[in-house]
Order: structure tokens, then C-alpha cells, then sequence
């Protein structure tokens, strides 16, 4: 692949400006350093020449038209919500923002939305629930990821256990080419198995691709009010015991794990009486209705309480429950308080989540750092929160060992060093041992195919 300007000139960069409309693209260095960063807030971050904050479809081909003729650097980005590095902007290139484009329509005897990349993952939800419909994708941080971001990782959430992830919704793409061309992909069909599926190529790619305008989400159904079950455990083995036996019977509306450190961290920030001295909580919900959610709700009681709970609530009061889903929510920005983190993706079969629980805490210990482990206990997708002290070299250095050895662990359990928050660049050290050579050899060659200049998202992902 071609290599990309370091930095253009910039009578390249006023180029850019004189073909988009007026504040479209921002060059002043401190309205730009919001847009250098995501969440993982990536230390190499570099500062781009500019800032592309487009408003449609007709001027992100303009930006990626420009991009191709000068060969300049390309990383797309949403929300910035990200927590991978995966949109962390390269110095020289340009940020190629959609958070302006908000448009959504929603047919609702097709039971699909049409979607701008730039709206919340929330706002989806709440005009399809104005439908009475329900987009049930639901990220922790659906209150302010987007839905092109959503996408571009493959985003999971509390509810996928159950109702999937986000391709599992995602029906047809709009997605502009590097060299500025605009591909419809899919359409307003439940079925299609017309040609290759690049519809589902895109998803996940986090913008090494192409850059997505529009998409159409499939919708569903509202969720039946759900009855919910929150048990203690004196020990994470027990904890993760029971979660298997739970999902050997049923597939239920959510099932989450909290540890000991993050229960006390969300104790610390909402003050709702939760039990701290628990080694572990596991958060279980059944959205079915009638004789068969009271026969789900037994037999998570009974799973439970056979490994080892020492307290066990089960309500079917839906503010109650939303209270213990609001404090699982709460995680990460309760635990973001004690320090700065490194945040981890890991996922495993279920039956090796007790494994992988057990590796995590004993790499802590030999590490000498802590990590708060949560999950969506019931696919097996941990998020292991490694916190220390930025200012303390050591720790620092002992937490980057102990990052790399859990997705050690991940791939020797023969599970993902990313199940949902996406590859970017903190990872991609770890991919090929996850998938190997000729698959990493495959993907660049579909990478050389659409991007063969190299210039959509360069150090991300491949």
C-alpha cells in the first residue's frame, strides 16, 4: 500500500475547505483536541490537520475524494465513546466525524429504521419505542455511544444474551469507499441472499473500510416487562458456577456479574445498599410472561442458591429491577473514579468462564494490580477493569503486563481478546495470535482490495 503524507501542505488543507460548506471542517488546534482521542484515550494519539465534521452522505464522499487525490490519512469516528483506541487520530490525517448526521424515519409495518451513523444509540431506542417498537442492542453506554459506532465494533450490551448483537439488526449499509465511491448494501428484507454478504463485512470493520452514512435496523417487538433476580456470593468460583448452570437451561433477558471491587465502587457512587462484602453479584432477568417467567425465575433462584448463594431477591417490581441494571450500567464510570484504567474485552464459551474468572484474579495478584472484573456473564463476554495510578511508573508498567497476559489468557482458553468493544489499536498487537497468519493475510488482502492506497483508519485493526 501506498504510504500517506505525513503532513499535508496547507494549500492541501485549503483545499478541503473551500469544497465543503462553512464549518464543516475545523482547523483551529483546540476545537480539534476533543476529536483526537476516545475513551481508551490512547497516549499516541497524534494531532490531525483537521477535523471533518460532516453533515451527509455527498460530503463525506467530497472529504474521501480529497483523501484519495493527496493520499491523506483517514480515521472515522462517531461519538468517541470508543474504549479500543480505535479512533484515535493520527497526526497529519484528518477526523472524519459524523456526529451531525441525525436523520431517522421508521417504517413501522416493516418494522425497520433508517439511520444516520451520527444518532445515540438512546435516541434509536426511544423514537422506535414512540412506535411501539424496540431496537434491543443496548451497550452500557447506549445514553451516548452512536449508532455508527454501534456498528463500526459490532457493539453488544445487557440484553444480547438473549436478543443478539448488533449485526443481528443491522439489514443494509450506505457506506462511502476510500476513493469516494458510495455503496448501498442490503435493503429493507428480513431475507436476502442475493451475492456476497457485504453488508456484514462492514460491520465490525471499525472504519478500515469505508466510512458508513445510513443504515437500516431491523426493529422488534416491545420487551415484556421483566422479572429480575439478584444473587450474592461469598466466592467468584461459586458465582461463575452458577452462571453456567443458569445458561445450561435457559437463555435468559440479561444475565451480568459484577466482583467484589466494582460492587463497592458502585456502592461508593449511588449509595443503594448494595452488598459489599459479597465476593460476587450476578444481575438475571426474564422478560417471558406468565407461567414461564415464574418458571424461569425458580429455576435462576434454584441454580443459584444450589452453588453457594448467600442471599438471593427475586421481584417483578420493574423499577426495582432497573435499579440493579442502572447500577451494572454504573460500572465503569464508578470504577473510573479509583483511578486510571485499562479496559479490557475478553470473551470465552461459557463453560470456560469460570476458568477465565480464576485467570484473571490470579494475574492480578502476580501483578500486584487491581482489576475489576464485570461481565455479560451469559455469553461470556468479561470486561476486566485494570486501575492504577498514572503517576506511579511502576504500576503503570505492571498494569500494560498484566493487559497483555489476560488476553494471553483469552486465546490459550481458546476465547477473543475482543468480544464487543472492537480491535483498534490498543489490541492489535494480540489479533494474529487470536486468528492466526493466513487469516490475517486474507483480511488485508480484502483491506489492499477497498482501501489499496491504505489510507481508511492506518494502524487499526490489520
Amino acid at each position: 500500500m501506498t504510504d500517506v503524507l505525513v503532513e499535508p501542505p496547507q494549500t492541501v488543507i485549503d483545499e478541503l475547505v473551500a469544497a465543503l460548506p462553512d464549518g464543516v471542517v475545523v482547523t483551529d488546534p483546540v476545537r480539534m483536541d476533543k476529536y483526537r482521542f476516545d475513551r481508551a484515550a490512547d497516549p499516541d494519539a497524534g494531532v490531525p490537520a483537521a477535523v471533518v465534521r460532516a453533515e451527509s452522505t455527498e460530503q463525506v464522499q467530497i472529504a474521501m475524494r480529497w483523501a484519495a487525490e493527496h493520499r491523506v490519512a483517514v480515521v472515522p469516528r462517531g461519538a468517541g465513546t470508543g474504549l479500543s483506541g480505535g479512533s484515535t487520530a493520527r497526526s497529519g490525517g484528518i477526523v472524519l466525524c459524523t456526529e451531525r448526521m441525525r436523520a431517522i424515519s421508521i417504517d413501522q409495518l416493516s418494522r425497520v429504521a433508517v439511520v444516520q451513523p451520527g444518532l445515540l444509540n438512546a435516541e434509536v431506542k426511544r423514537a422506535a419505542a414512540e412506535c411501539g417498537l424496540w431496537y434491543p442492542p443496548d451497550p452500557s453506554s447506549y445514553e451516548i455511544c452512536s449508532i455508527g459506532g454501534n456498528i463500526a465494533t459490532n457493539a453488544g450490551g445487557l440484553c444480547c444474551v438473549k436478543y443478539g448483537v448488533t449485526t443481528d439488526y443491522v439489514l443494509a449499509l450506505e457506506v462511502v469507499l476510500a476513493d469516494g465511491r458510495a455503496l448501498r448494501l442490503g435493503g429493507p428484507r428480513l431475507k436476502d441472499s442475493a451475492g456476497l454478504s457485504l453488508t456484514k463485512l462492514f460491520v465490525g470493520s471499525e472504519g478500515t473500510l469505508g466510512v458508513i452514512t445510513e443504515v437500516t435496523l431491523r426493529l422488534m417487538p416491545p420487551q415484556h416487562p421483566p422479572r429480575t433476580v439478584v444473587a450474592a456470593f461469598a466466592s467468584t468460583e461459586a458465582a461463575t458456577e452458577a452462571i453456567v448452570a443458569i445458561t445450561s437451561r435457559m437463555r435468559p433477558a440479561m444475565l451480568e456479574y459484577m466482583d467484589r471491587t466494582t460492587v463497592n465502587a458502585v456502592e461508593d457512587n449511588l449509595r443503594m445498599g448494595l452488598d459489599r462484602s459479597a465476593a460476587a453479584l450476578l444481575v438475571a432477568q426474564t422478560d417471558t410472561e406468565g407461567s414461564t417467567a415464574e418458571r424461569e425465575v425458580a429455576e435462576i433462584v434454584e441454580a443459584c442458591e444450589r452453588c453457594g448463594a448467600g442471599e438471593v431477591l427475586a421481584t417483578d417490581d420493574p423499577a426495582e429491577g432497573e435499579a440493579f441494571t442502572v447500577a451494572r450500567r454504573q460500572a465503569i464510570p464508578s470504577i473510573e473514579k479509583k483511578g486510571k484504567l485499562l479496559l479490557e474485552d475478553v470473551g470465552v464459551a461459557v463453560p470456560r468462564l469460570p476458568a477465565l474468572v480464576a485467570g484473571i484474579e490470579r494475574v492480578a495478584a502476580a501483578r500486584d494490580v487491581t482489576i475489576a472484573l464485570i461481565a455479560h456473564a451469559g455469553d461470556g463476554n468479561t470486561h476486566p477493569l485494570i486501575v492504577f495510578d498514572p503517576a506511579d511508573a511502576a504500576a503503570a508498567e505492571r498494569a500494560q503486563v498484566a493487559f497483555g497476559e489476560v488476553m494471553d489468557l483469552a486465546i490459550e482458553l481458546d476465547g477473543t481478546i475482543t468480544g464487543e468493544h472492537g480491535v483498534g489499536r490498543l489490541k492489535q498487537p494480540w489479533l494474529q495470535a487470536q486468528v492466526g497468519e493466513d487469516v490475517m493475510e486474507v483480511s488485508r488482502r480484502i483491506k489492499a482490495a477497498l482501501d489499496p492506497l491504505g489510507i481508511m483508519n492506518p494502524g487499526a485493526v490489520l
